[in-house]
């Protein structure tokens, strides 16, 4: 077979994990900016670190111990962390999980935050509850979803998941657009020897449905602390293969150009893929992603161990000013990138499921 090269725009690399830009005091004032001139403006924000699902990439399939009830954010903070969010520049929010509609009153909260005005408003679901649930969603005021899948094949699928059910998460999409949720997105994590042979069973899903599929590196984030670099499936290897069958040209992300999905189009206009090459490609010297966890924690990146909590304030009597504060704080220590590929590197303590990715 004659591999045909994509060629992919070059995105920045940042220097090592630990350098240091000169020093410089923190702004007061302004948008979330940290020591690299990187713009915050985008917040995934964690409904729960539960789950009804037990993905290998994700969660171990026993022993999880999860957040009790109460000192999860509840309603009243979910929505003032948004709120104020909004007033430090955040444009766009996803919710997130654990799976987030498993949280009780989901839809409220969707619809609470959907009130703050923000520029879009998207969920990461597994789908398994998504079909009943679309509809209240949209009207609640969410915009998009994008779906987990990670086989095309029902048995893997539910290898993959450790429980749920192919037939319902497909249903899921078609209720979603149904429901105006669309572009439905199509999340794939691919780990070698396990699902890396259907990469163009799911370029066909994109261009026969015209949904994006993402194709996502396996990272260092599985609560069986099984990942290994052998195990990462390089998006370059997925742009080729699928390339070689179909060509693709890249395409430019018009609501955020920082988002780590890089996009491509069927030469033929039917359809996209989409690549996030966090292992491989870093493009940590443009994110612009701040997370904060179920239980409270302000996180300045995925692979990092460094996190601000807010429930002092909330729950302490603290002013808005206060938590702006902690933002802003948590944003400043950001390092230039994540270091996955340094000697020392050490995989975050919390799995994927407890960040909220």
């Amino acid at each position: 077979m004659t591999v045909v090269r994509v060629e992919t725009p070059t995105r920045r690399r940042p220097g090592a994990s630990g350098s240091s830009p000169p020093a410089a005091p923190m702004p007061t004032d302004g948008p979330l900016v940290d020591r690299f001139g990187r713009v915050h403006d985008d917040l995934r924000l964690s409904f729960t670190d539960r789950c009804n699902l037990r993905c290998v990439y994700c969660m171990p399939e026993t022993g999880m111990t999860f957040t009790p009830g109460a000192e999860l954010l509840s309603a009243d903070e979910l929505e003032r962390i948004g709120r104020v969010a909004r007033s430090l520049g955040v444009r766009t929010v996803r919710l997130t999980g654990g799976e987030p509609l498993v949280r009780r009153g989901v839809v409220e909260l969707v619809g609470r935050l959907a009130g703050l005005g923000f520029e879009d408003l998207a969920l990461t679901t597994n789908g398994m509850h998504l079909g009943r649930l679309a509809g209240p969603l949209a009207a609640a005021g969410l915009q998009r979803v994008n779906v987990s899948c990670d086989s095309l094949q029902p048995e893997r699928f539910a290898a993959i998941r450790r429980r749920g059910h192919l037939p319902t998460v497909l249903r899921a999409m078609d209720e979603a657009e149904t429901a105006g949720l669309g572009p439905v997105k199509v999340n794939v994590v691919l780990i070698g020897g396990v699902n890396d042979d259907e990469v163009l069973d799911f370029a066909e899903l994109a261009r026969r449905t015209g949904r994006p599929v993402r194709f996502i590196e396996f990272m260092p984030l599985d609560g069986d602390r099984a990942w290994r670099p052998d195990l990462v499936v390089p998006g370059d290897r997925v742009l080729e293969e699928i390339g070689a069958r179909h060509p693709l040209e890249p395409v430019a992300d018009e609501l955020d150009g920082h988002a780590p999905a890089e996009r491509f189009r069927f030469g033929d206009g039917q359809g996209e893929i989409g690549v996030v090459r966090s292992v491989t490609r870093p493009f940590c010297a443009d994110c612009n992603r701040l997370r904060v966890t179920a239980d409270g924690a302000v996180r300045n990146c995925l692979f990092s161990d460094d996190e601000l909590s807010l429930m002092p304030l909330l729950r302490g009597g603290g002013d808005d000013r206060q938590l702006a504060g902690v933002f802003r704080r948590a944003v400043w220590g950001k390092r230039a990138g994540h270091g996955m590929d340094d000697p020392g590197f050490v995989a975050p303590a919390r799995s994927m499921s407890m960040i909220g990715g």
